[in-house]
């Protein structure tokens, strides 16, 4: 019975993001357009998006089987909230197609809301030509249906992923001592996930956005008591040295310029314990899976990511290993990367 009400939802989120996906492109035209794309990319089609996605759905519903993590949350949307969200997507979308036939990426630097003029200039960005950046509640309201729609459904199920060496680090370890904190939490999507599964778990989640720290205090508000939302950035985390048991790190990387990146994982390391893990997940990187790499060289010039092209060619465990962590795992889900990090002990004296 589980597995038929699981495999009913995410057939059901699947058509449903899918095919927004598909209407959005036939409103807005090719996000871009055949004369500037780059020569000699080859491309998956629609059958090989979507078995790569019933592979994700599979692997998501084996580890629900097997006790790893409960059953999302939501597994029966709300539908009022499911149509409000895809009403407002499509009234913001001619804006969004605006910006991209423009190539407009710099509207909230340039007009900045209140409070945002100190953010970091990397940060004020129309990332994914997005209305008002990461700075607006609307934009905090619309995100999250933004990300499912660009990733056929598969958003979540990617984002569960981070759940299981979670789940493999907690499971002889006393709750009451531990401590997890996940960098560029946004709107708290993701630990509203690691709430349902260890409520009594300490969590903090930190970003650069009040607009999402205040939507993600909403959505973590049945947690208030072990929960805490700081605004702070991931190249100065706000926390004491050796003081997390797990830091999760969600889809941020490729949005930081390549020398903030070794900021923030040198920070990772800094808070991480001694026994610590940090969990990372972000877009695949060229060579991961072949077949996709068309779609990496895409992703930047479609949804204005100028950061990312150096990313996907970046040595990742060089990076980390220059901050003092060391990969204990990585495995792909979908156009995700998951890797598991640990802390490396310090050289023992001659």
């Amino acid at each position: 019975m589980e597995r038929f009400a699981y495999a009913a939802s995410q057939a059901a989120r699947v058509a449903w993001f899918f095919g927004q996906y598909a209407v959005a492109a036939r409103l807005s035209g090719p996000a871009v357009p055949r004369a500037k794309r780059p020569q000699g990319l080859s491309f998956p089609d629609t059958r090989g998006i979507l078995a790569e996605l019933r592979a994700l759905m599979e692997r998501d519903l084996a580890n629900i089987a097997a006790g790893t993590y409960r059953m999302p949350h939501d597994l029966v949307p709300d539908p009022a909230r499911v149509l409000a969200d895809a009403a407002a997507f499509f009234r913001d979308l001619p804006q969004v197609s605006r910006r991209r036939r423009a190539g407009i990426g710099f509207e909230v630097r340039e007009n900045p809301p209140p409070g945002a003029e100190n953010l970091p200039p990397y940060y004020r960005q129309n990332f994914h030509f997005q209305t008002d950046g990461y700075l607006s509640a609307r934009s905090a309201r619309l995100y999250d249906h933004q990300v499912e729609v660009l990733f056929g459904g598969g958003a979540d199920a990617m984002r569960r992923q981070a759940l299981v060496p979670i789940f493999e680090h907690l499971r002889h370890r006393t709750l009451a001592d531990c401590r997890l904190t996940d960098v560029a939490a946004g709107t708290g999507r993701f630990l509203t996930f690691v709430k349902d599964n260890w409520p009594r778990l300490d969590a903090t989640a930190i970003d650069l956005s009040h607009a999402y720290l205040t939507e993600a205090r909403r959505r973590l508000a049945p947690w208030a008591r072990t929960t805490r939302a700081v605004q702070a950035a991931a190249e100065a985390l706000p926390l004491p040295d050796a003081s997390q048991d797990v830091v999760t790190c969600i889809y941020l990387f490729h949005e930081l310029p390549r020398g903030v990146r070794a900021r923030a994982a040198a920070e990772i390391a800094r808070v991480l314990k001694p026994d610590g893990i940090a969990v990372f997940i972000d877009s695949l990187q060229r060579g991961d899976n072949p077949t996709m790499d068309g779609l990496l060289e895409l992703f930047p010039l479609a949804f204005h990511e100028p950061y990312y092209a150096d990313y996907a060619a970046q040595d990742l465990g060089a990076l980390f290993a220059g901050a003092g962590l060391s990969v204990r795992s990585s495995t792909l889900a979908f156009l995700s990367k998951v890797m598991v990090l640990a802390k490396n002990s310090p050289s023992a004296p001659s």
